[in-house]
């Protein structure tokens, strides 16, 4: 049988500014008729302005953050987000002129 799916509502602000050498949170709030369940995972990722190719920068999945180990991010990101308050928010830190861009926030929550 098919089982039934439910969206969920991701929201962010549509564009964030920041100076070269501050921080910045990038905000990522969610909404789903469903509870929260202990699978749910969350991924933010960064497509640099002028490029094609978007590439995977954080996962969080099975309770546990996840900074992924490429890209320029690595050493200058904090996980602020709580999933249970539906938060999945992160800050950059020490901004370059390298990190304009595009940043997706993806939610899901199994089943």
């Amino acid at each position: 049988g098919v089982s039934p799916v439910s969206p969920i509502h991701v929201y962010t602000q549509r564009e964030v500014y920041g100076t070269v050498g501050s921080r910045v949170t990038l905000s990522c709030s969610f909404w789903s008729s469903e509870w929260i369940s202990e699978d749910i995972s969350i991924t933010w990722h960064f497509q640099a302005e002028g490029s094609r190719d978007s590439i995977s920068i954080f996962h969080y999945a099975k309770g546990q953050p996840y900074i992924d180990d490429v890209g320029t991010f690595k050493e200058r990101m904090e996980w602020v987000g709580n999933p249970r308050r539906r938060d999945g928010s992160i800050v950059i830190h020490s901004l370059e002129p390298s990190d304009n861009g595009t940043f997706t926030c993806d939610v899901k929550n199994p089943p």
